[in-house]
């Protein structure tokens, strides 16, 4: 399994990792290391990824999945819990607790405080991104943003998120400097999500952002993108203490 580190000035007691699309056992379109059961995939083929997950990448515990709904809900996990709830970002400052957000084209962002107490996980597509998922989850922590590390993980680049004008809107009309983000084909526009997430991260007082702007529809051998295979599977970013 060929796990994607985050390069950043995380605290040595927190670890995280990004999964790729190989190294498991799902059959197409799904294959191979496909973590959502909720895509169509044989659900005794997800479990053994799961499973395989948690040994390969030396997880104290099985992640606790969420539910994700592109919204900007935020759950405070606690070792031990396991049914899965519906929010799209995580917080925990227990040790030994996963926190996991799956993607296929939007933009995963973890988050750790500088004195290694608290880490978070969140699932930003356009509209959870839009909307304030990033600022609901750093509302969380008990430390102000100024001292907390993000990292920004793969996602679809700016030469495929191809959107509307009325995406474009919705941001600018936040913050004229989101604008910068776009750029016109025709009558539509492509999207960098990545700064868009550093414009509403450093908005709301982090400073300190690491990224991997790896390209997950581009990337086709390393990531699923639900935009350019429509049925597919789903990667994993993780975070939690030791």
């Amino acid at each position: 399994m060929n796990l994607i580190t985050p390069e950043w000035p995380a605290p040595r007691r927190v670890r995280a990792c990004s999964t790729r699309r190989q190294g498991g056992v799902s059959a197409s379109p799904w294959h191979a290391l496909n973590l959502g059961g909720h895509v169509g995939d044989d659900p005794d083929a997800v479990a053994h990824n799961r499973q395989r997950l948690v040994t390969e990448a030396g997880l104290p515990a099985m992640p606790q999945w969420l539910d994700q709904v592109h919204g900007t809900d935020v759950v405070r996990l606690s070792a031990g819990g396991s049914a899965p709830r519906r929010a799209d970002a995580c917080i925990t400052d227990q040790p030994g607790t996963v926190c996991a957000i799956m993607t296929a084209d939007c933009l995963p962002v973890l988050f750790c405080s500088q004195d290694g107490r608290e880490v978070a996980a969140a699932h930003a597509g356009w509209r959870g991104l839009c909307a304030g998922v990033l600022e609901n989850t750093l509302a969380q922590f008990r430390s102000p943003p100024g001292q907390i590390h993000a990292w920004l993980g793969p996602a679809i680049g700016p030469e495929a998120f191809e959107v509307g004008a009325e995406v474009r809107q919705a941001f600018v009309a936040q913050d004229a400097r989101a604008g910068a983000a776009f750029r016109p084909a025709g009558d539509r526009f492509y999207a960098d999500i990545w700064m868009l997430a550093r414009l509403r991260l450093q908005a709301a007082g982090v400073e300190s952002i690491s990224a991997d702007t790896r390209c997950t529809y581009t990337q086709r051998d390393d990531f699923f993108s639900f935009r350019r295979d429509g049925i597919t599977g789903r990667m994993a970013t993780l975070i939690w203490l030791l």
